[in-house]
């Protein structure tokens, strides 16, 4: 497959990188996983059984929380520097919840089973204190704006921060006086920089990862989508890789004509701040406080900045009680959170080393390809790309935006994709097993024969076998649980750890609850003035 062009000003780049006298610069990068999982019965039913005690506290336990609802489980890693830790942290945070779970499974895929509507699916609870209230009505808010439904779609979020030592070699290949290296200005920039380019190019994680190319009929019923009868109770985008991360999934109409900026710091955080402060006449007709009880925080486009759905995120880790966009001003971007990876049902744990290494060397492509400020209708055409890939990625012959142009979808990845040998190798400086090229090439094949992915693998693995979409989940879900109560090699030393942080947990949860001091009201006015 022959590529569009030779980004020439990129080579340049990556070629004075490689000699800029830190031949593993890229090396060194940390990364941390969070991954959402729905715990549903034997019988494949969402399960309406409280957040298990023995896992702590949803509300201040680290690594195992929840996220819209009380039965949507969500692990967090901490960062680290190798892929392999990561997922070794990852599959010991199962084997502790499911020796925890009782009867109940966590299903396999992103997109879940059968679900009796809105209200078959719990909202989740933290307990009586202010911050706990809060968080609480703002997923009630949630479920009033957008329906409970799309809330129970699970997802895997990848965060990724490069070594300080990138940052450092890069202010030189960009000519930047070597005072302002270790600039967060510059370094906040960089990231914006990856953000735009991640808007053009992140399609490309859709078509080699998505996974979600069919839904059940319960999760559509009442809506009008352009969906194929697979079996009775399946529906199937027939060239889909991510429903999940289409208009069927997060990319909800809503917030269609909501538009925040990634052409800076600055102008991120003042779109973002505009939209919480705006009020919205649709969430106004539905009321805030009625008759006593808190619906939604507020009537504005949005309640707080979490509720911006968006492919990438960038991050800073906020101190207690500290707004996501104030963490940012203080401190500037500290990392990227990427969001679009879904589930996958083939991988235990929902994720494995190869993505998370391709996830790596793709975010430093998009950080060092020229990436020029983007209009509203620039990054319009480009989020319908996403739009585009995730429903329709493996029809032949498929077109995106591109300049302005529609451009070939398969021609244009393969030019990402040869893009990346680069990066690569700079990652794989020191491994004689070269586990980045590696990643790499497991992906392009991927380009090279449609069938290879995952979406593709998923529905060829339901038609040999004959199943229904929700018999397959049922069925891997079982095997997944199954994998990890027959593990031997059952980590002692962190599944201690865990428990000490799971009553840990508990203690501070009930910390908090004794030290509150103002009403609810007087909080949340308190939050939003800060």
């Amino acid at each position: 497959m022959t590529s569009i062009g030779i980004d020439r000003a990129f080579e340049r780049r990556l070629s004075a990188l490689v000699n800029s006298g830190e031949p593993g610069v890229l090396q060194g990068g940390r990364k941390g996983v969070e991954k959402e999982s729905l715990r549903v019965t034997p019988a494949g039913r969402i399960a309406h059984t409280p957040h298990p005690r023995a896992l702590g506290s949803a509300l201040t336990n680290e690594h195992i929380t929840t996220d819209f609802s009380e039965s949507l489980i969500e692990l967090v890693t901490p960062a680290f520097v190798h892929s392999w830790e990561l997922l070794q942290y990852l599959l010991d945070l199962h084997q502790f919840i499911y020796g925890h779970l009782g009867d109940e499974l966590l299903w396999a895929t992103s997109m879940p089973g059968k679900v009796a509507g809105d209200a078959d699916i719990p909202i989740a609870h933290y307990g009586s204190s202010n911050v706990a209230r809060m968080k609480t009505i703002y997923r009630r808010g949630l479920g009033l704006r957008y329906g409970r439904l799309m809330q129970a779609i699970s997802g895997v979020h990848f965060n990724y921060s490069f070594p300080a030592r990138f940052w450092e070699a890069w202010a030189d290949v960009r000519a930047v006086r070597t005072a302002q290296a270790a600039n967060q200005q510059f370094v906040s920039q960089g990231y914006f920089e990856l953000l735009r380019n991640y808007r053009r190019h992140g399609w490309i994680v859709l078509y080699l990862f998505g996974v979600s190319p069919v839904v059940t009929r319960d999760f559509v019923a009442g809506r009008d989508v352009d969906l194929v009868p697979f079996t009775r109770d399946t529906l199937h985008g027939p060239h889909a890789t991510s429903l999940r991360m289409s208009d069927i999934g997060y990319r909800n109409r809503n917030q269609s004509g909501l538009s925040v900026s990634v052409n800076g710091l600055q102008d991120y955080v003042r779109d973002l701040s505009r939209a919480i402060s705006t009020p919205h006449p649709a969430y106004e007709a539905m009321g805030v406080k009625v008759d006593g009880e808190y619906r939604q925080l507020n009537a504005n486009i949005l309640q707080i900045e979490n509720e911006y759905y968006s492919f990438i995120r960038p991050k800073r880790v906020a101190r207690s009680g500290e707004r996501p966009t104030k963490a940012l001003l203080r401190a500037g971007v500290e990392y990227v959170e990427v969001r679009a990876l879904d589930v996958s049902a083939f991988d235990p744990v929902g994720v494995n080393q190869n993505k998370l290494r391709f996830l790596e060397a793709f975010c430093a492509l998009c950080a060092m390809k020229d990436s020029p400020p983007m209009d509203e209708s620039e990054q319009a055409l480009l989020d319908a790309n996403h739009v585009t890939v995730a429903r329709r990625g493996r029809e032949p012959g498929l077109t995106l935006w591109r300049d302005g142009r529609q451009a070939d979808m398969a021609a244009w990845a393969a030019e990402l994709l040869d893009s990346m040998a680069g990066i690569c190798e700079i990652l794989d400086v020191g491994d004689p097993a070269r586990p980045y090229a590696t990643a790499l090439a497991a992906q392009t094949a991927k380009l090279a024969d449609v069938r290879l992915t995952p979406s593709a693998r998923l529905l060829e693995e339901m038609r040999s076998t004959g199943e229904s979409f929700f018999d397959l989940g049922l069925r891997m879900s079982a095997m997944h649980k199954d994998y990890f109560l027959d593990l031997h090699a059952s980590n002692a030393g962190r599944r201690a750890e865990l428990t000490i942080a799971a009553g840990e947990s508990l203690e501070k949860q009930a910390a908090i609850e004794a030290s509150d001091k103002l009403s609810f009201d007087d909080y949340l006015t308190q939050y939003f003035a800060t």
